[in-house]
C-alpha cells in the first residue's frame, strides 16, 4: 500500500506526526510512505524507518522568490516527483489551503480533515474523503486519530512511539556538553528572561558543561551574553543542522527549553527535559514523551496565545517570571534521578 503523506511544517508539527506513522506501520507492515515536507525539515521524516521517500517542498522560499526563473523550474520538478506514481491514499495531515493544493497535484484518493476539523476550512473542499477529528486534544492524539480513520484500523492504546533510533546520530563537538539550554523561540512572549538563564547556568556549571544552540542572529547574540557567566564551562555552539542538533540532544544529560520546536525533538529522543510554558497550553501542543516535565506560568489571561503580552503590551511575559531558575534546576535534577533509577531497574 502506498501512502503520500503531506505534513510540511513546522518542526514540532512534523515531529508530532511520527507516532501516527508508527501506528500505521504496526497495522500494515508493508506500507510504503512518501512524505512531502518543507525542505528545512526534510531530515525528520528520514529518521523514521517507515518513510521510503522524502519529497521536499520549498513553499516558503518559492513564495518570496517568484521573480526568479529558477523557482519555476524547481516547482516543475517538485510536481513531477508527486506525479511519478499513483498512491492508494493521499493524506493531508496539515489541513491548510497550501497543503490541500499539493494533495490535488498528486494522483490518488485524497483524504484530509473535514470542515470543522481543518485549520483552514477551505482545505476540506479538496478532499474526496473528509474526516472529523476533535480539536480539544493534543496534536499527537489528533494525528493518531486521523491516521487510524484514514487507513481503517482501531486506534492503539499504546504510548506514542516516535520510532527514532537515537544511536543513529553521530556528531563530535569541540567541547563536551552535559546540559543543553534551548533559549530561542519565535514569539517574544515565550522568552524566559536573560537574568533567569544566567542564574540557571550558574547552577548548572557546578555539575557540568552547558551548550547554547542558536538559530538566528538574535539568538546568537543572546547566547553570547549568557555564556559570559562562565566562559570555560558554558559554550556558544556553532550553527547546526537538524542531524547535528539531534546528536547534541541525544547525548545530553538534561535539557531546559522554552516553547520551541527543538524541545519536541528532545521529547522524541527521550532526553530528560524541563519545558517552560508561558502564553501557550502544553496540553494541546506541548512536548510529549518520557522524562518530560512542563512548568507553566500563571496569569489570569492564561493561556493568552499572544506573541506580545496583552497585559503590559510588551515583549516580556510576567507569567514566565514565576518560574524561578532554582525551581527549574531542582526539577531537572529530580527528573535526571528518576531516569537513572529507571535505567538501573532495566539493567
Amino acid at each position: 500500500m502506498r501512502l503520500l503523506l503531506i505534513k510540511t511544517s513546522s518542526l514540532g508539527d512534523v515531529i508530532h506526526t511520527l507516532p501516527a506513522l508508527t501506528d500505521a506501520l504496526q497495522h500494515q507492515p508493508d506500507l510504503e510512505c512518501h512524505w512531502v515536507v518543507e525542505e528545512n525539515f526534510a531530515a525528520i521524516p528520514s529518521w523514521h524507518p517507515g518513510v521510503k521517500k522524502v519529497i521536499p517542498v520549498a513553499w516558503r522560499r518559492w513564495r518570496s522568490s517568484l521573480k526568479s526563473g529558477n523557482v519555476y523550474s524547481e516547482i516543475g520538478s517538485f510536481i513531477s516527483q508527486l506525479r511519478q506514481q499513483r498512491y492508494d491514499v493521499i493524506l493531508d495531515a496539515q489541513g491548510l489551503l497550501k497543503s490541500a493544493c499539493i494533495s490535488r497535484l498528486a494522483h490518488g484518493h485524497r483524504m484530509g480533515l473535514d470542515f470543522s476539523s481543518a485549520r483552514e476550512k477551505i482545505a476540506a473542499l479538496f478532499y474526496q474523503r473528509r474526516l472529523a477529528v476533535a480539536k480539544e486534544q493534543h496534536a499527537i492524539d489528533r494525528l493518531r486519530h486521523l491516521f487510524a480513520q484514514s487507513l481503517n484500523y482501531f486506534l492503539p492504546q499504546s504510548t506514542a512511539d516516535y520510532a527514532i533510533n537515537r544511536h543513529q546520530f553521530h556528531f563530535s563537538f569541540e567541547n563536551e556538553i552535559n546540559f543543553v539550554f534551548l533559549h530561542g523561540t519565535a514569539w517574544l512572549s515565550k522568552e524566559w528572561p536573560d537574568l533567569y538563564w544566567q542564574r540557571l547556568i550558574a547552577l548548572a556549571v557546578q555539575e557540568g558543561s552547558v551548550g547554547l544552540p542558536w538559530g538566528n542572529e538574535r539568538e546568537r547574540l543572546r547566547a553570547e551574553r549568557l555564556a559570559t557567566v562562565d566562559p570555560k564551562r558554558c559554550h556558544v555552539l556553532p550553527k547546526m543542522d537538524l542531524n547535528q542538533l539531534a546528536a547534541l540532544l541525544a547525548q545530553a544529560r538534561g535539557v531546559v527549553s522554552v516553547d520551541t520546536g527543538p524541545g519536541h525533538l528532545t521529547a522524541a529522543l527521550g532526553t530528560p527535559a524541563v519545558n517552560l510554558y508561558g502564553p501557550t497550553d502544553p496540553g494541546l501542543t506541548g512536548t510529549r514523551g518520557q522524562y518530560q516535565i512542563h512548568l507553566t506560568g500563571t496569569c489570569r489571561k492564561w493561556p493568552c496565545k499572544e506573541r506580545l503580552c496583552p497585559r503590559i503590551n510588551a515583549p516580556s511575559a510576567p507569567c514566565l517570571s514565576v518560574l524561578s531558575p532554582e525551581w527549574v534546576w531542582e526539577t531537572l535534577t529530580a527528573l535526571r534521578s528518576q531516569k537513572g533509577i529507571a535505567n538501573q531497574n532495566i539493567a
